[in-house]
């Protein structure tokens, strides 16, 4: 089989791995418009049943990726100036760049052509039995057949900026600064020995409020560090390069489609879906759809039956991640809701923000409900049951439908 694969990022590079592992005879071309090398972005985050999950579809590119990541087993949140840790499952970070490398070594030395600087767009697209769109959320080859895939957006209320720092953090840290204007806060996250990624979140108003909205980047740094100095111990921050940037401070858009296959061609990692940034999914769930239209492929001769395969089997494990990225999301904008709670109670309600129930019962009952139901197991059991129905009618009933 021929395989034409536009995007250079995991996605795109994992599943040509894949392909040419499962059949070397497989002719398989990656093209990224961007030069090698050139990657925008920090690190990354995964947990450890990703790394299973690598280790048994190219068990050398798991073992280099696990090699280049750092691990955390502990989450630590700064609330104005009192600090709460807890354990937590086991995180991984390593960097987009890394990552990127590893990927690509290993595509090479299973025969896969990569064309880096390559533009192929809708237009100019070279023969082939598969076309895959793998790239990114503003995907050229969705948007010329967006009619047919059915694509639409939901844009977040939060602006954020995704920076890098030389404060290397042992856990995954949150951040949580008052100002006059309303509450600031990050998220950070080491990737490396010497680098973290640190994301940066506010409300449109507090934005504009503290003057972000009309301050160049060094200012605007120079602000942030400030902001969060009990967390960067004098470190400084690190801004990205304009290139493959949405901005200074984009809003998160939701991507979904109605089908992922037109034809030959079908959609990948971001192209097909995103899930917003809280969660740190992102790059696991394109990894994942890689290894799912990989066995696809390899299960059904038909093309046809293998693409439908690989989306209604996508659809149905992401359902899940996308619940849980929705709630998370709307934790955050509810933030104010949760700032007045004793540290360690809100820090405990942000592990519980996947909850659907959470956004309807007040924090304090919520709160001493889940440390019931901990230590009762019929509780659990009753939380499980009836906590999505409960949600989706208290969630009809606030839109005004019977």
């Amino acid at each position: 089989m021929k395989v034409v694969c536009v995007g250079g990022g995991p996605a795109g590079l994992y599943l040509a791995v894949l392909l040419k592992r499962q059949n070397p005879s497989h002719d398989v071309t990656v093209h990224e418009r961007d030069p090698e090398g050139s990657t925008y972005g920090w690190g990354v985050t995964y947990w450890s049943g990703l790394l299973d999950r690598l280790h048994r579809h190219d068990p050398d590119s798991a073992r280099a990726i696990e090699e280049s990541s750092v691990r955390w087993s502990e989450g630590v949140a700064h609330v104005r100036d009192r600090v709460t840790r807890q354990p937590g499952d086991e995180g991984h970070g390593i960097g987009r760049h890394r990552l990127l490398e590893i990927l690509a070594d290993r595509a090479r030395r299973l025969g896969v052509r990569l064309e880096f600087g390559s533009g192929i767009t809708a237009a100019d697209l070279p023969e082939a039995d598969l076309v895959v769109a793998a790239d990114g959320v503003h995907s050229a080859l969705r948007t010329r057949h967006a009619d047919h895939f059915g694509t639409r957006f939901h844009a977040g209320r939060n602006p954020y900026v995704w920076l890098g720092t030389t404060k290397v953090f042992d856990a995954f840290t949150f951040a949580f600064t008052e100002t006059a204007h309303g509450w600031i806060w990050a998220y950070g996250y080491g990737y490396s020995g010497e680098r973290s990624t640190c994301v940066v979140e506010c409300s449109p108003r507090t934005r504009a409020g503290l003057g972000l909205d009309r301050a160049g980047e060094a200012e605007g740094l120079a602000l942030l560090e400030r902001l969060f100095a009990g967390v960067l111990d004098g470190h400084r921050l690190i801004g990205r390069p304009a290139a493959g940037h949405d901005g200074a401070w984009p809003t998160f858009r939701t991507v979904t489609n109605r089908t992922w296959h037109r034809g030959n061609l079908v959609l990948l990692g971001d192209a097909a879906h995103t899930t917003h940034y809280s969660t740190g999914a992102g790059t696991t769930l394109a990894l994942e759809d890689a290894m799912c239209l990989a066995t696809a492929l390899h299960t059904h001769p038909a093309l046809p039956e293998a693409l439908a395969a690989y989306e209604r089997r996508r659809r149905s494990d992401l359902l899940a991640a996308q619940s849980a990225a929705r709630y998370s999301a709307r934790w955050y904008e509810s933030l104010p809701r949760y700032m007045e709670l004793p540290p360690h109670r809100m820090f405990a309600l942000l592990g519980q923000r996947h909850s659907p129930l959470l956004p309807y019962v007040p924090p304090q009952l919520y709160y001493g409900l889940d440390r019931a139901a901990a230590r009762l197991e019929p509780l659990r059991r009753l939380k499980r049951r009836l906590g999505p129905g409960v949600a989706r009618a208290l969630q009809a009933r606030s839109a005004g439908r019977p």
